[in-house]
């Protein structure tokens, strides 16, 4: 379970507060989607609970299984089972896509199951030819610089792809759908309904609603200047996709 209790947060270099006391929470097996329009927090959200450097907690009572989470690192964070999917993808010139790619697997291997050896590099690429079948993934991708000149379609079957090498339990989707158009879309929501189990999280921060006609959600949590205003389940998002945000 993450607990968010009493969370402000703000830029390091501003004074300025951008998120004001928020309080979720998100229990596992169970899937979320925050919504609201652009500039209400939710992406700072997903990018505090990662450990970005640019903002800075105020208050802050943030658990993951009961464990602070301020006593993690960002790369703690990702083997405690939190992944963030980006809104923008970054682009990393110099690390080929399997070296990227053997290397968190081989992290969670050990974090995991430690007696068992690592991957090397021929064995990994034979490994992981099931997984790039599944996707659609051209081989020759493992060999280019990770998501440098991928399109967008690309990029977000790669971080499905990273999904089912680590197998994360709460998987933070920051506008998946976004660059994607229709025929990509529904294949990515096709993929990441198939990817949703009891065994995970899905946690699906978005301001459009076609992503929930493929992903069933069990709370809806609605975020407004920069804290939650509203909260329930299904209901509340076909009525705001049906009435729109201005009565909220």
């Amino acid at each position: 379970m993450i607990k968010i209790k009493n969370l402000k947060v703000k830029v390091t270099w501003e004074k300025k507060e951008i998120l004001k006391w928020v309080n979720l929470t998100f229990e596992l097996w169970k899937n979320y989607c925050l919504l609201w329009k652009n500039w209400s927090g939710k992406s700072t959200l997903s990018s505090f609970l990662m450990w970005h450097p640019k903002y800075k907690y105020i208050s802050w009572d943030v658990t993951l299984n009961w464990e602070n989470l301020l006593d993690l690192n960002p790369e703690e964070r990702s083997v405690k089972w939190l992944f963030l999917s980006f809104q923008n993808v970054p682009e990393i010139k110099g690390i080929k896509l399997s070296e990227y790619l053997r290397t968190i697997y081989n992290i969670n291997l050990k974090n995991n199951s430690p007696e068992i050896k690592e991957l090397s590099p021929f064995i990994f690429k034979r490994f992981i030819k099931k997984y790039l079948a599944e996707l659609d993934i051209d081989e020759k991708f493992l060999d280019r610089e990770l998501n440098v000149w991928f399109s967008w379609w690309e990029k977000r079957k790669i971080e499905i792809l990273q999904m089912k090498l680590i197998w994360p339990k709460y998987i933070i989707l920051d506008e998946i759908d976004s660059g994607l158009d229709l025929d990509a879309f529904r294949t990515i929501a096709e993929m990441l309904k198939a990817l949703s189990s009891n065994e995970n999280t899905l946690i699906i921060i978005t301001h459009y609603f076609k992503i929930l006609e493929f992903i069933d959600v069990d709370k809806v949590y609605v975020m407004k200047d920069w804290e939650i205003v509203k909260e329930g389940d299904m209901k509340l998002a076909k009525e705001i996709s049906e009435t729109g945000f201005k009565d909220l």
